[in-house]
């Protein structure tokens, strides 16, 4: 089901919590959202549909993808980026990385770990940070 996106800074500059296998339907909704935003939008955290999980939906390469618990635990070659986001207007630059490896849970809760380069990566890396809070 589609939900509304919420654009209150205080609220997502909050730290989400971890999420478990109780919070499938919230993913659901999610990606839900994320697919009616497709025009616009290539990656969301549930923070932006209103929920303190911590959880990203995105675009990987034309698929769609579901991280739940993600977390960068490599990363190399920085550079600048900017940035727009569906819960901010305008755009700001932002740090990022072209390579990333990270450790998540997939919809089994089962724990992966996997390379990302490129877009994706960045794309990754802006929902990994609504989870922690980190606004652009």
């Amino acid at each position: 089901m589609e939900r509304p996106i919420k654009k209150d800074p205080i609220f997502l500059s909050q730290k989400s919590e971890r999420a478990t296998a109780a919070d499938l339907d919230i993913a659901r909704d999610l990606l839900d959202t994320l697919k009616a935003h497709r025009e616009g939008c290539v990656g969301m955290a549930a923070n932006m549909i209103g929920v303190a999980k911590s959880i990203i939906v995105f675009d990987n390469d034309g698929e769609y993808m579901t991280m739940f618990n993600p977390e960068i635990v490599k990363s190399s070659q920085p550079y600048e980026a900017e940035e727009g986001c569906l819960s901010l207007t305008g755009t700001r630059k932002a740090k990022r990385y072209r390579s990333i490896k990270v450790r998540y849970q997939n919809e089994a809760m089962q724990e992966r770990l996997k390379t990302f380069t490129g877009w994706t990566a960045q794309i990754i890396q802006h929902e990994i940070d609504h989870c922690s809070g980190i606004l652009i």
